[in-house]
């Protein structure tokens, strides 16, 4: 039986049919009331998801005590939101740049190698290279663990302060190929 959407599929057209809207209803098709009783497609605004007596978001007569959102997400108390698209996209380009920092710190660190020996022992300059190459991975991974509870301004100064403080000053001033002057 040839219902005339049997060859929908094979076409693009069709697609602002206003039948296959979610949330419509074709004409002639039985109304479906929601859980509260009201009628879903007609224009009534729904009250809000709610719990049934009793019960709480974790369960039966439990002294913690969550809400539903409109989506129907259950939100505990103490529930910290996600980070925004914006956050996140500053937060990934901010950990590249602590990325670029690492390796300036490693070659620029090599580089001086020979020329250091003069002023610090082999030891010591082998401790403090490492260390500086460690500090921006230590400063970004500490600057984003205390910074969880605050908001997130807060979180960007100090991340944009370890830019400022972990320049890898080796690299800039001698460079991957430049020479150190004897």
């Amino acid at each position: 039986m040839n219902t005339g959407r049997d060859e929908d599929a094979l076409r693009w057209d069709g697609d602002d049919d206003p039948t296959l809207d979610v949330g419509t209803r074709t004409a002639g098709a039985d109304p479906t009331p929601d859980a509260s009783g009201h009628d879903a497609a007609s224009g009534e605004d729904a009250p809000p998801l709610a719990l049934p007596d009793g019960f709480t978001a974790v369960g039966k007569d439990s002294d913690t005590v969550g809400h539903i959102e409109a989506d129907g997400t259950v939100v505990m108390p103490g529930d910290k939101a996600p980070l925004s698209s914006p956050m996140l996209i500053t937060l990934g380009i901010l950990a590249g740049v602590y990325l670029l920092f690492t390796i300036g710190w490693i070659v620029g660190g090599l580089r001086l190698q020979g020329t250091a020996q003069f002023l610090v022992s082999p030891v010591g300059y082998q401790v403090a290279l490492w260390l500086a190459v460690a500090a921006p991975a230590l400063w970004f991974v500490t600057a984003y663990a205390l910074t969880r509870a605050s908001k997130s301004w807060v979180r960007i100064v100090w991340l944009l302060a370890g830019l400022v403080v972990l320049v890898p000053w080796p690299f800039i001033m001698v460079g991957a190929v430049g020479t150190v002057a004897r």
